[in-house]
């Protein structure tokens, strides 16, 4: 067996991490830093502000909506061996018999159906360490595994070393603990975190040569560790997208006729950060011949640590497409029978977070929930206009005896409407010019619409040139992203009662004459893949011609989610 002296290991040691560090620092990704990369990481940490404070922004008045968030994640630390003898009667100098410690437990994600928001996700989530290993054998126990739940449709980023927000990994925050020693205080302080001794017995292990060969064995299994962590961030970074719920774990679902205190597998997702190596007992290091009687054992290694960015885009059947001001929380409000709690106003970006709803369809093709089963039986009013009146009739006493809004839809279904279909709809945020380039919140409104099957351009009718808007809309989704524009399927031309609303002929006119031109400007310039744009003007405050937009939209989700399970099926297949 080879041996070495205690100044040759550690003269070959701090040599070997100065090259290693100095060598993967010359290799990190990213530029030398010149004075256009500092002005460009200047620019960066200027946009990662303007985005913190967008985020701010979009959580006032209560709103608990969250679709970005930064997570820590850090897995748990491995559990230290034991020195330990075996005793017993008539045997009182045993065999070593110090058990390892456990591992430390892993960090795992999983899509959940039941969230709508990362507000429930913690920004800081450490794993459970593992326990210490102790007397006659016994090993330590192994941490229990963390699930990290996010909603359906969350997309996970892991964020590149070159990125301020960014923490240090267990290697990177182990470096920094040797930045200002010197080479003696470095192999101290190394030999403190790493091994540990039996009482009394420190001075004398460090002076054999058994020792020193396990310590030489554990520092290259640590430059291993550590050049392993530097190839995967280098080579696969983390990156999933949770769009859908991962299949049973095998053995999840038990026989009814399993034994008792048969095991049940449950589903913990997909691994982001594993658990920290144990250390080891001191039977582990005992040799007949050059180490009968080993008095020391390592500590356990600090868990994964990673930097996650989750990103929330919905996943809603149809998403609403406008401009600021455009009526789309109103027509929501309108195809849910006011169930969607969206706020409605006279002014522009009222809606700052999506509104997702759910549409039931009865038989005849009206919403069970909308307006009764009559066209224009319901009026939707600005909130806060709605509130004061709510508020009156509170105080009037006009509520004492009127039957709830439940009773309402449960006495028209009784009558014979039942439910058919349903399918869930989305009022995201308006869109303004040059949105694609993150122009007044461009990116994380156009991220709620990126995942629906079929999305609607909702226009003001009674604007100047809604025609201008609808192509402003279609200009933005391509920029974003190509192709995005090819899942719109109709035109709602809201607004549609201000125009004529006197009734005069001639204004008559003019109106009919708008929603012509925009026939025909979508006809011309809106077509897709053969496919035309269907063109319905509508009244969303007064619920007015809503049944043709309720069948339509059915006939889109149906058509968009067969073409969803064909796809899905044919890549199964595949694979």
């Amino acid at each position: 067996m080879r041996t070495i002296s205690l100044a040759h290991f550690s003269v070959s040691c701090i040599r070997r991490y100065s090259t290693t560090a100095s060598h993967v620092r010359s290799n990190l990704p990213g530029p030398t830093p010149t004075k256009e990369n500092l002005s460009l990481k200047e620019s960066e940490r200027d946009a990662l502000f303007r985005k913190r404070k967008t985020e701010w922004k979009r959580r006032q008045r209560g709103e608990t909506f969250l679709d970005h968030l930064i997570v820590h994640v850090r897995a748990g630390r491995g559990g230290d061996g034991c020195v330990a003898f075996h005793r017993e009667k008539f045997k009182p100098h045993g065999p070593p018999s110090g058990g390892n410690g456990g591992r430390g437990g892993d960090v795992y994600i999983l899509p959940d159906q039941h969230l709508t928001t990362l507000s429930s996700v913690p920004s800081r989530v450490r794993g459970s360490a593992g326990g210490n290993g102790m007397g006659t054998w016994q090993h330590g126990r192994a941490g229990e595994p963390v699930i990290l739940r996010v909603p359906l449709g969350t997309v996970v980023r892991e964020l590149p070393r070159d990125d301020p927000r960014r923490m240090p990994d267990e290697w990177e925050a182990d470096e920094k603990t040797y930045a200002e020693l010197d080479k003696d205080e470095r192999r101290q302080h190394w030999r403190e975190r790493r091994w540990m001794h039996y009482p009394t017995y420190e001075d004398d292990n460090t002076a054999r040569s058994a020792f020193k060969q396990a310590e030489w064995d554990i520092w290259r299994a640590e430059c291993e560790m550590r050049a392993t962590r530097r190839r995967r961030d280098a080579s696969s970074p983390l990156f999933l997208d949770l769009d859908r719920l991962p299949p049973s774990a095998p053995g999840a679902m038990r026989s009814i006729d399993a034994p008792l205190g048969t095991p049940r597998v449950r589903q913990c997702g997909t691994l982001i950060a594993s658990g920290g190596a144990p250390g080891y007992g001191n039977p582990h290091f005992q040799s007949s011949s050059t180490n009968p009687s080993p008095k020391f054992a390592t500590r356990g290694y600090e868990g994964e640590r990673v930097t996650l960015e989750l990103e929330l885009k919905l996943l809603a059947d149809v998403g609403l497409v406008g401009a600021p001001n455009a009526g789309k929380s109103t027509l929501l409000r309108a195809l849910t029978g006011g169930r969607a709690r969206s706020t409605v106003a006279g002014y522009a970006f009222t809606t700052l977070n999506p509104v997702v709803g759910v549409v039931r369809v009865a038989e005849d093709g009206w919403s069970l929930v909308g307006a009764a089963g009559e066209d224009g039986g319901a009026v939707y009013d600005e909130t806060i206009v709605e509130r004061e009146r709510e508020r009156e009739l509170m105080e009037g006493g006009a509520y004492a005896n009127a039957p709830t809004r439940n009773q309402r839809s449960r006495e028209w279904d009784m009558q014979k409407h039942t439910e058919t279909f349903r399918f869930t709809i989305a009022d995201n945020p308006g869109l303004i010019e040059d949105a694609s380039e993150n122009v007044g919140l461009g990116h994380s409104f156009l991220r709620s619409m990126e995942r629906s099957l079929a999305l609607v351009y909702v226009v003001d009718l009674s604007g100047p040139e809604p025609w201008d808007d609808l192509w402003m809309l279609r200009e933005e989704l391509e920029k974003y992203k190509d192709g995005m524009s090819r899942r719109a399927r109709m035109v709602i031309a809201n607004k549609a009662d201000l125009l004529a609303s006197d009734g005069d002929p001639e204004e008559v006119q003019l109106a009919r004459a708008k929603l012509a031109r925009l026939e025909e400007f979508v006809k011309d310039k809106m077509g897709c893949d053969g496919r035309m744009l269907d063109v319905v003007p509508t009244s969303g405050k007064y619920s007015q011609n809503l049944r043709s937009v309720v069948q339509k939209l059915r006939t889109y989700v149906e058509e968009a989610r067969l073409t969803s399970q064909t796809t899905t099926i044919s890549n199964i297949l595949q694979s």
